[in-house]
Order: structure tokens, then C-alpha cells, then sequence
């Protein structure tokens, strides 16, 4: 017998841990540009939020700081606690953003407690949307 194996699932353990290594340089690279970019997107992101009528808030400039600081912490966290804030969203776009997932969970969940939030509207598909919309920018180009 020679060396050689025929397995017929090794050819798809290749293509699927390719495809597993695409998406983690993705996500590292989405983290990173959210922490550099985190002012400006979470600008965007507060206004296009009130323009869509997703949040009513008191204190804009609050709301943008809760967004920057978000941000900036994204590639902090540890891959489980983000993985687990995301689940309840992770059936709602096939190959969804993970970053905008992570921030619509965040305004469904958290936002919607803090001091200078009067109310969130929408349900998860029009946050995601509205959301993503603006992350969507630092998503590489495939």
C-alpha cells in the first residue's frame, strides 16, 4: 500500500477551513477599521438612527459617545462573549455583518436602558438594516 490516502473529506476540510480563515481576516480587519474610524462611523450611525426614527434621544452627543466607545471596545472582547451577544441575530441575514449584528444587539438590548434614550423603535431586521447600512463602509470588498 502506498502512502497515499483517498479520503473524499479532505478536500472539504480545506475549502471549509479556507473559508473560515477569510472570514476571521475579515472580521479582524472590520474590528480594526471600527476602532480607527470610530468617531466618524458612530456619528453616522446616531444620525441615520434619528433619521430613520430607530431612536429618539434627549442628547445626541450621548448617544454618539456610547457609540465611539463601543466601537473602540469591539476587538477587546473575547470571541465568545461576542459570539454570545450576537446569537438571537445570527439567523437574520445569511452571511450577515458581524459587527452590525453586534450593534443591533446593543441597541436592543443595552441602548435601549441608558439615561438619554427616550425610545428605540423598529424591530431587529430595520435596526440591522439601518445599522448596517453605515458599518457596511468598512466591510472589505470580496
Amino acid at each position: 500500500m502506498s502512502g497515499y490516502s483517498s479520503n473524499p473529506y479532505r478536500m472539504d476540510a480545506r475549502t471549509t477551513n479556507s473559508i473560515d480563515r477569510k472570514r476571521e481576516q475579515e472580521r479582524r480587519y472590520m474590528l480594526q477599521a471600527a476602532f480607527k474610524n470610530s468617531d466618524e462611523l458612530a456619528a453616522k450611525l446616531v444620525q441615520r438612527m434619528l433619521d430613520k426614527h430607530i431612536i429618539e434621544t434627549n442628547s445626541e452627543a450621548s448617544i454618539r459617545e456610547v457609540f465611539v466607545k463601543v466601537l473602540r471596545t469591539l476587538q477587546d472582547f473575547d470571541e465568545h462573549d461576542f459570539n454570545f451577544k450576537v446569537a438571537p441575530l445570527r439567523s437574520l441575514i445569511p452571511n450577515a455583518n458581524p459587527i452590525s449584528l453586534y450593534l443591533t444587539q446593543y441597541t436592543i438590548e443595552d441602548l435601549i436602558n441608558h439615561r438619554d434614550i427616550e425610545d428605540v423603535f423598529g424591530d431587529e431586521n430595520e435596526i440591522y438594516d439601518v445599522v448596517d447600512s453605515i458599518i457596511t463602509t468598512i466591510r472589505p470588498q470580496s
